[in-house]
């Protein structure tokens, strides 16, 4: 059979088309690269599914420490674990990691404590909120074995003082990327003796921060791969706190009267009148800023929280997590981020609890595990390699640049702190969404957006705007002096983790939120009688408690 004759057209045509394809070949060539990373990403998250099925092991994860000091070896004493960002018995990777050298010694393990007068702003509500946490840890450590000393005072001085009277040859303290962080773990170190060890942990982060980067990140789709590729390695799950098998046989913690404690402290946190203080079932009213009661504090009731029956979060009320930027939607957040601020519940188990149910909503479950895990990740990361993380020489320069530009533009309205911080605006919602901060002690998370962009909009310079925006959220709600909140105030103002947008006057590039686009995503009059309603209801109640007295001070020691 003779071969068929290709006509000459014919032949033309496929030459031409042989070329295109060798055009092709590139683009071809990234499209499989870019598949395949995806292949990969959807690999890792199997995984991470697989290794929550696990039971964990006894060991830390070396990756998870670092040591800051090494002991000379002249000492045998015991091991304290300075708790301090993460406030819990269980789930505590720095704890364990505590526990576990303490059984390689051979020695005794403890728990130490430091209460300071005042912390970054912090209120009534705060201390409240974390002294009745710190009353349930020393419970649960008590049942495990393990002593639990509580101090007061600056915390290089306590720390280092008592080292040196139980003879410890190990510390342990807790990973913060603040400022105040690194002036403890410097000042630690300075302060004890060369025959003591200093470690620090990452308990707060499932993929420790500098394991998940070596530099500061510019968004979360920089840092989304390098995490998720990291979690099969760090996302696995806890073994159950035991003692190192040896007994305290150091100094005997004084027994601590929390409830007296607890009323001293919130007075020194009062308003001038310290008869305005008083007590409802259990939580104070009349200080200048009140202690919530619709977040019930410590670790147990964080775990309730996140899984209970009646009302848990990824238990009950999973499937309205997709209507989260409606602030009209009761119930629809996860509200864990007082648990999350305090380290009263550890972020790595709420990724553990919520992989286990990844089925039975994909959807929700990924959006919440992005903000849990990737997004507040990244704000660790931004604030501890960008000492600059609550001003603006810490925004990116595009935005350093385009604030500077506009700073001088003329604003429509002008407000001071006073005027914003008790809600006398010309804005009905943004005067809502402080309220609703102020007196409930937590702004829905989309209003924080918008809140935070009005204050630039309304105050005389970019400056201005982000000192008042980071001195109310720090002082009102539950999770404030918080690497997420300086992120949160960052990005409204300063557009980090952010791009450039269209120029616009006063906003510069930075982006742009008005009342009209709130309009279109939500019942606006809805949201503004909801807190309303709630402020109204919350005034009555303080309104109606009786006078307690404050306590006088106590020692350093309890």
């Amino acid at each position: 059979m003779s071969k068929r004759k290709v006509q000459p057209s014919i032949e033309s045509a496929l030459k031409a088309t042989k070329k295109e394809v060798e055009k092709l070949k590139p683009a071809i060539k990234k499209l499989k690269q870019e598949v395949n990373k995806v292949v990969n990403s959807n690999e890792d998250l199997d995984n991470v599914r697989v290794s929550t099925t696990n039971s964990g092991t006894d060991e830390v994860h070396t990756g998870r420490v670092r040591s800051l000091k090494e002991g000379n070896g002249s000492r045998k004493g015991p091991i304290l674990y300075w708790m301090s960002r993460d406030q819990r018995s269980r789930d505590n990777w720095a704890l364990l990691h505590a526990v576990q050298e303490a059984k390689r010694s051979g020695v005794a393990v403890a728990v130490v404590f430091n209460l300071v007068d005042s912390f970054l702003n912090a209120q009534a509500r705060h201390f409240g909120f974390m002294l009745r946490g710190l009353r349930i840890v020393e419970k649960n450590l008590q049942a495990a074995d393990i002593p639990f000393f509580l101090f007061r005072g600056k915390a290089q001085e306590t720390i280092p003082e008592f080292v040196e009277e139980c003879g410890a040859s190990m510390v342990v303290m807790d990973f913060s990327p603040l400022r105040i962080g690194r002036v403890w773990r410097d000042e630690l170190c300075k302060n004890v003796s060369p025959a003591v060890a200093v470690h620090e942990v990452d308990a707060h982060n499932v993929v420790p921060v500098w394991e998940a980067s070596p530099k500061l990140e510019y968004g979360a789709r920089t840092i989304r791969t390098k995490i998720h590729k990291l979690l099969p390695e760090y996302l696995t799950d806890f073994p159950v706190l035991k003692n190192s098998g040896h007994v305290w046989s150091g100094p005997t913690p004084p027994p601590i009267d929390w409830e007296a404690l607890i009323t001293e402290v919130l007075s020194s946190h009062c308003c001038l009148d310290l008869t305005k203080l008083s007590v409802i079932s259990g939580i104070s009213v009349g200080a200048e800023v009140p202690e919530i009661d619709w977040c019930e504090p410590g670790e147990d009731a964080a775990i309730e929280h996140l899984l209970g029956d009646k009302n848990g979060f990824l238990t009950k009320r999973l499937a309205k997590y997709e209507f989260r930027n409606d602030p009209t939607k009761l119930g629809s957040l996860s509200s864990i981020s007082p648990y999350l601020h305090y380290g009263q519940i550890a972020p790595q188990r709420a990724a553990l609890e919520a992989r286990r149910r990844q089925k039975e909503a994909p959807k929700n479950i990924d959006s919440f595990f992005e903000e849990l895990v990737v997004r507040r990740e990244l704000a660790d990361n931004y604030c501890y390699y960008q000492p600059n993380y609550d001003n603006i020489n810490g925004a990116w320069e595009w935005a350093q640049i385009s604030l500077k530009a506009h700073a001088k533009d003329k604003r429509e309205f002008v407000y001071t702190q006073e005027q914003l911080e008790k809600g006398k605006t010309h804005d009905s919602l943004w005067n809502a969404a402080q309220l609703e901060m102020v007196h409930y002690g937590k702004m829905h998370g989309f209003m924080r957006m918008y809140w935070a962009k009005k204050i630039l909009e309304w105050t005389e310079s970019p400056e201005e705007a982000l000192r008042i925006a980071i001195y109310l959220n720090d002082k009102y709600e539950m999770d404030g002096r918080d690497p997420n909140g300086y992120v949160g105030c960052m990005w409204s103002i300063c557009g980090i983790h952010d791009q450039g947008w269209k120029e616009r006057p006063v906003f510069g590039k930075i982006r742009y939120m008005n009342l009209a686009g709130c309009k279109r995503k939500f019942n606006v009059d809805g949201y503004i009688s909801y807190v309303d309603r709630l402020v109204s209801s919350l005034r009555k109640k303080a309104k109606s408690s009786a006078p307690t007295e404050a306590a006088p001070r106590s020692s350093k020691f309890f």
